[in-house]
């Protein structure tokens, strides 16, 4: 039996691939699969062979560049600016946009199921007052609140004894109590308008789903009591449609090969990247620098034993790799992992320092500070270089990620339609 589909997406950047990966699973099981995306994505929703809709009355970015009306999150420091630019941007100040787009499209091509970023808030209240379920992916680690998780956002490992329980019942309670300062009264004014009751704080919209299907290894994350309608189906490896068919070639000889990828969208990353680049220079390394759709490669100076293109095909360079330098992004680490690679992690914002703490706790890699000279960083590449622990403890991640890529889990949930 056939199903028919609503995908409900923001231009996330490194989040794209892996949700437009579940839509290409359903699209070659011969099921019917509509996009409602940011005109950045339309390509990508092409090569998945889904039908697209763009965004009408959500906002709809057409680039991934830095102008005077992005959220430009990786300038700001103060918490309270923090939650009231995700509240704006992306969880609220869409929401009324999204629920009308979604409302429309639910009425047009009656779906079987609505399956929606993270933060589209609106879309998930669009279908709860549509009568329809949805379902949420979450491209990454558990992010919310959760008794054993650490909190959010700040690099913390799992609590241990009563000191450890309190400092998350306190931090979780102010970072609660914070996102529903900016968010809460807003999404239920939205709420209120299609008929539907109060929630009592921002994240219970999201628990509303059917499934909260998480695309990462469950040996990745750390162990909490999560939701009942929680599930880790596995990672999609799949690289973004503009990188699968580039060329690409490393810097010639046979050194260890060093890939360098930091994040698709601009996160004021070209210091950092120079600074890499000046790390691997020194050494008896070859580098391949994927510089994404976010930066060009004409603004950085490379030495001769390492190359710097706007795109490559991850996959195939891991394939020759021997190390990963990331901003710590899910899908370049679980992407590394699958391939055996142990990682140089230099987090920058957003979720990574929550990503960097479970490399280094599991020994797959080192966290070196965004702001590091670049001989710090030349000791950590040798470093992780030379030991072969961590390339261990890296494939013993990628067992568990490649094994539960490969499970099926992901579709098998989102057939399910009935429990």
């Amino acid at each position: 039996m056939t199903h028919s589909y609503l995908f409900a997406l923001t231009d996330g950047g490194g989040t794209v691939p892996p949700e437009l990966g579940a839509a290409r699973r359903l699209v070659e099981r011969g099921h019917r699969v509509t996009v409602l995306g940011e005109d950045s994505m339309a390509p990508e929703v092409a090569a998945a062979g889904a039908a697209f809709t763009p965004w009408q009355a959500a906002p709809n970015r057409t680039d991934r560049s830095p102008d005077g009306t992005s959220y430009r999150d990786w300038e700001i420091r103060s918490p309270l600016a923090q939650a009231r630019g995700m509240a704006d941007h992306m969880l609220v100040g869409p929401a009324a946009g999204q629920a009308l787009d979604v409302t429309a499209a639910v009425e047009r091509e009656r779906p079987d199921l609505v399956v929606t970023s993270f933060v589209a808030l609106g879309a998930m209240l669009a279908a709860e007052a549509e009568g329809i379920s949805f379902d949420v992916l979450l491209p990454n680690i558990y992010t919310m609140p959760a008794p054993g998780m650490p909190p959010m956002g700040m690099g913390l490992r799992p609590a241990t004894g009563r000191p450890g329980r309190l400092r998350d019942q306190l931090v979780n309670g102010a970072s609660t109590r914070l996102v529903d300062k900016y968010v809460l009264p807003r999404l239920n004014a939205v709420r209120d308008e299609y008929g539907l009751a109060p929630v009592d704080h921002t994240w219970d919209q999201v628990r509303r789903a059917r499934r909260l299907l998480l695309l990462t290894s469950q040996e990745f994350d750390f162990p909490a009591e999560l939701p009942a309608n929680a599930r880790y189906v596995g990672p999609v490896l799949d690289d973004p449609a503009w990188a699968v068919d580039t060329t690409w070639s490393a810097p010639p000889g046979d050194a260890p090969l060093v890939l360098v990828a930091l994040s698709s969208t601009f996160q004021d990353q070209a210091a950092c990247l120079q600074r890499i680049i000046d790390a691997l220079g020194s050494l008896p390394v070859r580098g391949l620098v994927t510089t994404g759709p976010a930066l060009s490669p004409a603004v950085l100076r490379a030495p001769s034993n390492v190359t710097v293109v706007a795109s490559a095909p991850h996959r195939d360079v891991m394939r020759q790799a021997a190390l990963v330098v990331t901003h710590g992004g899910h899908g370049t680490l679980i992407k590394a992992f699958a391939a055996g690679l142990p990682a140089v992690v230099l987090h920058h914002g957003r979720d990574q320092a929550d990503n960097a703490i479970r490399v280094t706790t599991r020994g797959a890699g080192v966290a070196v500070r965004r702001t590091a000279p670049s001989s710090a960083v030349a000791r950590a590449v040798r470093q992780v270089v030379e030991d072969p622990a961590y390339a261990r403890a890296a494939e013993a991640l990628g067992a568990a990620a490649r094994r539960d890529a490969e499970s099926g889990l992901l579709v098998t949930e989102l057939e399910r339609l009935t429990d």
